[in-house]
């Protein structure tokens, strides 16, 4: 039987998530592109049933006063003309009441540093994740189609929709992006894995081809069946789309070399590739670059206060026709450390903003006096206190030591989770080992509990079967020869304080396992990864869904200390790294299967394996049940949820979708 799926515009019975981060696979793509006929598309799809869209049964339009000043002016067209057509407006359903007009929302933020929390909360992806994140639902598109082997996709978007700057927005822009700036690589960014089909056969991968049907209907097509592609797309590359009218004045194969860096220059970049990240990948905070959000940046992000304002053709309305969003502007003042953050809360001067568990306490004790009030907003994590090995560490002898499974149960019944718990979150958290937290997909029950009780015995008695012995004059282990046995737990400085490092290896010492804490910062930190340089790391755990973010999960990119030399083998296709073994092996194995799945039952079978695995080898350790985010938010902040799954897959702030905010005031 054919699919065929409605694209929800009323959605009113459902609160929806937008989503982010963006994956991509570090090896060259293929430059072959399936041939695939006009007439085998549309045999494809003969007998799938059209898509129903539903359009807004909406009698009269509004708009924000300032708005109304312009369009009064002639500065602006009439919001009919700005908006899709009615059978294509999206109407945005709110989270508590119809919203006022108006307003300044106050997130502070230390500028471009910060980007990708402006990037989530403004985001508008193609299609996005429902709220539970069973699946995704259109949101830039309109609707879609897909035949019954999941090789061919129709997407349809919405007519009259527009640029900030007021041009159309059409599938040209989506076939241009593909063709001129994905394929191409001008932002910086290898061919996104949800662009390429395995053959389950042979394990071939072969990359889509992306055409155009119409002005508001393009096809993806693949060779091989991609059950998972719109999912994947929504992880991956949610941002199907560029202005065309834009970048086809400052790409360099259009242009020319000389005329790009003179464009590079004009916009205080110094070279060709800083622009084609910056305008292409990093968008939301160029000046000038249209887009379809609905706040534009208004000035330099690393200016004392950054403002993005209201995009006047912002596609969404609410039910009452009132064009979206509420509020006016986005007032970014920039702070440069955590104390700043959290002296401007507690003295109410921001509106909304997350804050770490440790800061609990502090915040609802000043919140009558900040005018604000606390909500929690869970988390997919898997631990807030947690440590991993690389399992392949330059050091051989301490490599071999980190794939022994008893090491790493000696690590984790060698601490007193309780006594860390109420030292480090004053008891918010729970002992708990790193596993996946009740309610979401995969979750085992018991896995909380393994390896989880204190028992310095039974560490002892696992390190000396390990062959570590206990030097009695230094109180220290060494290895089977005699040499010092030693490793260094990293932190990254943006992630820790240092703390909950530093009791850890109070109590690693405690069994004899000399320990060196080292805290690096982000950029050092992630060097020092990709250079399979880090040992021991100390780091929260999440995987929402490791079909859709498989990378802390499975080697397929260098993105978790855990695989180091194993990801690099696995990204350059065996020219760099080592070959996995044993379990890591075969979750590599099981990642083909779910990568070459032609049902999606067969890939959720294969996923299942992996947690197995996981839950068997327990690589990542945990210490601390998950925490929430601490959400501070001022009293007359409106539609704001008091519960949400804050993570980054469902795009942080982006989940509670902004644009429905408002002030009552």
């Amino acid at each position: 039987m054919k699919k065929s799926f409605l694209a929800l515009l009323i959605a009113v019975s459902c609160m929806l998530s937008m989503f982010t981060g963006c994956q991509s696979k570090d090896t060259e793509p293929e430059e072959d592109v399936p041939a695939t006929s006009d007439d085998a598309v549309e045999e494809a799809l003969d007998e799938a049933k059209a898509v129903d869209i539903t359009g807004a049964d909406i009698a009269t339009l509004q708009e924000a006063p300032m708005l109304s000043d312009m369009v009064t002016a002639g500065d602006l067209p009439k919001v009919e003309e700005r908006l899709p057509v009615a059978a294509d407006m999206m109407i945005e359903p709110v989270f508590d009441a119809i919203g006022k007009y108006g307003g300044d929302l106050h997130f502070p933020w230390r500028g471009s540093k910060d980007k990708w929390t402006l990037e989530k909360i403004t985001e508008e992806a193609l299609f996005r994740f429902k709220q539970d994140g069973s699946g995704i639902e259109p949101n830039v598109a309109k609707g879609y189609q897909v035949n019954d082997d999941a090789t061919v996709y129709t997407i349809y978007l919405r007519e009259g929709m527009k640029w900030s700057d007021g041009v159309p927005f059409t599938a040209d822009d989506v076939i241009f992006y593909y063709h001129e700036m994905v394929l191409k690589e001008t932002f910086g960014k290898s061919v996104y894995n949800c662009y390429y089909s395995v053959d389950p056969e042979t394990g071939d991968k072969a990359l889509a081809e992306v055409t155009k049907v119409d002005d508001y209907t393009f096809r993806v097509i693949h060779k091989y069946p991609s059950v998972m592609f719109l999912e994947r797309l929504a992880i991956d590359n949610k941002w199907l789309f560029a202005p065309k009218h834009y970048h086809e004045q400052l790409l360099p194969h259009i242009v020319g070399e000389d005329t790009a860096l003179a464009k590079a220059k004009e916009l205080g970049y110094e070279d060709i590739k800083t622009l084609g990240k910056q305008t292409g990948y990093y968008y939301w905070i160029e000046v000038n670059r249209p887009t379809l959000r609905p706040w534009i940046i208004q000035n330099d992000p690393d200016d004392s206060r950054t403002v993005f304002e209201r995009n006047p053709y912002y596609f969404k309305v609410d039910e009452e026709g009132k064009q979206l969003p509420y509020i006016d502007r986005i007032v970014c003042d920039k702070v440069e450390s955590k104390d700043h953050f959290i002296l401007e809360g507690i003295a109410g001067n921001i509106d909304i903003r997350g804050y770490d568990f440790t800061e609990f306490t502090l915040l609802m004790e000043n919140k009558d006096a900040g005018d604000y009030r606390i909500t929690k907003w869970s988390s997919s994590d898997w631990t807030s206190i947690g440590i991993v090995l690389n399992q392949t560490v330059e050091d051989e002898k301490l490599r071999k030591v980190f794939q022994d499974i008893r090491f790493r149960e000696a690590l984790s019944v060698a601490v007193d989770r309780a006594e860390l718990t109420e030292l480090i979150t004053d008891g918010l958290a729970v002992p708990q080992q790193a596993s996946i937290p009740e309610g979401l997909k995969y979750y085992r029950e018991g896995w909380a509990d393994q390896w989880n009780t204190y028992d310095v015995a039974r560490a002892n008695e696992l390190l000396d079967d390990m062959g570590l012995p206990m030097n009695e004059s230094t109180g220290f282990r060494t290895y089977a020869d005699g040499s010092d046995f030693t490793f260094i737990l990293y932190h990254s400085t943006k992630q820790s304080e240092g703390q909950a490092e530093e009791l850890l290896k109070m109590y690693y010492e405690a069994v004899g396992i000399k320990t060196n804490v080292k805290a690096v910062d982000e950029t050092l930190y992630e060097e020092l990864k990709l250079n399979n340089g880090l040992e021991g790391v100390s780091q929260k755990v999440g995987s929402f869904d490791l079909i859709l973010r498989p990378d802390n999960l499975v080697p397929v990119t260098i993105n978790s200390p855990l695989f180091g030399q194993y990801a690099s083998y696995i990204a350059s296709n065996g020219d760099q790294g080592i070959a996995p073994e044993g379990d890591i092996a075969t979750l590599v194995e099981h990642w083909d299967k779910i990568a070459s799945a032609t049902k999606k039952e067969v890939a959720l079978e294969y996923a299942e394996k992996i947690i197995d695995l996981h839950q068997k080898n327990q690589w990542y350790i945990g210490y601390a049940s998950p925490n929430p985010l601490v959400l501070l938010v001022k009293n007359d902040l409106k539609n704001v949820p008091n519960t949400l799954l804050y993570n980054d897959p469902f795009r942080g702030y982006g989940h509670a979708k902004p644009v429905q905010f408002y002030f009552d005031r």
